[in-house]
């Protein structure tokens, strides 16, 4: 090969990858037709599972049940709930719903730190432990990302992050929280578990002080708008880390390997000063609702989202010391940072809006909204965006089935309806 060949090759492979590197949005478009709608009302949608007979598997996490309706959602039958209707305790915890090899489906109760097997006709098989007793909420799903098994039966999931303890101002000890947790591979036969990469999470800050009586008082200051990490596993093996920082992703293949993938094509929303004071002013509404005993999730009125059950968690989490103790501690409701200290454009998405599809693509619900719906982005195992979708007011993805349909809740009146839709 000539110099001046080896320069022009060389030159067309560095416009091939920029192109790669610098794609193109598609353009939007709406989600395809709405097809079945359930006539009952639950009180949340978290997650659906289909099943190899067409039926659905549903967690309600806001009625703690989890219901199996057929696949034109007309009708229904209790598999768990929280009265003795059934010899299956739902517990009064939300839990969670994993898809688990052969068709099964594992049924995560954190009260009892077990895991039910049900089998592929939505019956109860047997009983599995959990993993480690400080991470069971994270199984649920919600903010730590959608939990799941890849071929070999490995669980992945996103541990709980560790702190450490300082002494503050008034020589009270404080806990430090970390700004990163590890995403967790767990072998379910072996009972060992790996950390496969770290995820950046929101990070509240704690407080001591002494009132006038001596007495200490802990604060606890959040950010409503935080700028962390997400992750899925695709239906190919390969685990997707989502960085929020410049949207990209890094990827963990299933032989182990490592690579990233260029930045996401997004239109990135600039917040004035006025959008920050609407927006704490917004979320301090949003939480004090939330909080309130007559429209917490456990009284049954959650919205229909995915991310539910980690924001009642988020109210008063409690977390594993940086030692080899159990110790514990609980947090008092957190206060909302100051308008300033949000970021100046939106995050891209969430905690908790990556899903994987049946066809190895990455779901993300970005913080964008269109016309009143959620916009979501279909990557590529590749790291391509392939498609850009707008959602019906109101709706929120909870699972996906075969022939390219989708899942979703839709509130109703006081309750919330189960959606099947087509992609297109």
């Amino acid at each position: 090969m000539t110099y001046r060949t080896h320069r022009f090759t060389l030159a067309v492979l560095a416009i091939g990858a920029t192109r790669i590197a610098a794609q193109q949005a598609p353009p939007l478009r709406p989600l395809g037709p709405i097809v079945h709608v359930s006539k009952e009302l639950l009180g949340s949608v978290s997650a659906v599972r289909q099943l190899p007979g067409g039926g659905l598997l549903i967690n309600d996490i806001a009625g703690r049940k989890l219901v199996l309706f057929d696949s034109s959602l007309d009708s229904f039958r209790v598999v768990a709930d929280s009265t003795p209707a059934t010899s299956n305790a739902y517990g009064s915890k939300a839990a969670g719903l994993i898809v688990w090899t052969g068709d099964s489906t594992l049924f995560v109760d954190p009260q009892s730190l077990s895991m039910l097997v049900i089998d592929p006709s939505g019956k109860p098989a047997r009983v599995m432990a959990t993993p480690r007793a400080s991470d069971v909420n994270n199984l649920v799903g919600g903010p730590a990302g959608v939990p799941a098994l890849d071929a070999a039966g490995r669980l992945y999931y996103r541990a709980e992050p560790r702190f450490g303890m300082t002494t503050g101002p008034e020589g009270m000890m404080v806990p430090v929280m970390a700004d990163t947790a590890p995403l967790i591979r767990y072998d379910l036969a072996a009972r060992k578990l790996d950390t496969v990469a770290f995820l950046h999470i929101p990070r509240l800050s704690v407080m001591t002080s002494t009132d006038v009586q001596g007495r200490p008082h802990m604060s606890v200051t959040r950010n409503p708008l935080p700028i962390a990490d997400d992750w899925a596993l695709l239906a190919g093996g390969a685990i997707a880390v989502l960085r929020a920082q410049d949207y990209h992703l890094d990827w963990v293949q299933s032989d182990g390997s490592r690579r990233s993938t260029g930045k996401i094509p997004f239109d990135w929303k600039r917040l004035s000063d006025d959008d920050k004071v609407a927006f704490i002013d917004s979320a301090r509404v949003a939480m004090q609702r939330l909080l309130s005993p007559a429209t917490s999730p456990a009284a049954g009125t959650a919205g229909a989202t995915s991310d539910s059950a980690g924001a009642q968690r988020g109210a008063a989490p409690s977390q594993p010391s940086s030692g080899s103790g159990a110790m514990t501690f609980s947090i008092p409701t957190p206060e909302l940072v100051a308008p300033s200290e949000l970021p100046d454009y939106a995050p891209p998405f969430s905690p908790g809006a990556a899903r994987a599809d049946l066809a190895g693509n990455l779901w993300v619900r970005t913080s964008n909204v269109v016309r009143g719906g959620s916009e979501y982005h279909v990557i590529s195992a590749s790291g391509e965006l392939l498609d850009r979708i707008v959602l019906p007011t109101g709706r929120v993805i909870a699972g996906f089935g075969r022939g390219g349909v989708v899942f979703m809740g839709v509130r109703d009146g006081g309750g919330v309806r189960v959606e099947a839709a087509h992609v297109r």
